[in-house]
């Protein structure tokens, strides 16, 4: 499954993830960090779903609540949830 999240309170403007079961396929951000956030997407490849949430959920980036990898944790929680797209 392929979709795209809307991020919240980060430079990234949205998320465009592939899911395959519990795998993510590919990850691509548009706007933000641009090598840091390759960099992200490279890493995650591969993994399950739920070791990305664990691993991500939480960070935040200076004085900001949230980040762009804690964004990431949050598409795939609602991934996780049947939520995406509502």
């Amino acid at each position: 499954m392929t979709f795209t999240y809307m991020t919240k309170g980060v430079c990234s403007r949205s998320i465009d993830i592939t899911v395959e079961g519990e795998t993510i396929v590919d990850v691509k951000y548009s706007g933000g960090c641009n090598g840091n956030l390759k960099g992200i997407s490279e890493l995650v490849k591969g993994m399950k779903v739920d070791d990305v949430i664990d691993r991500l959920e939480s960070i935040r980036c200076g004085f900001k609540n949230t980040s762009c990898p804690d964004q990431l944790a949050n598409a795939l929680k609602e991934y996780r949830s049947g939520t995406v797209g509502d």
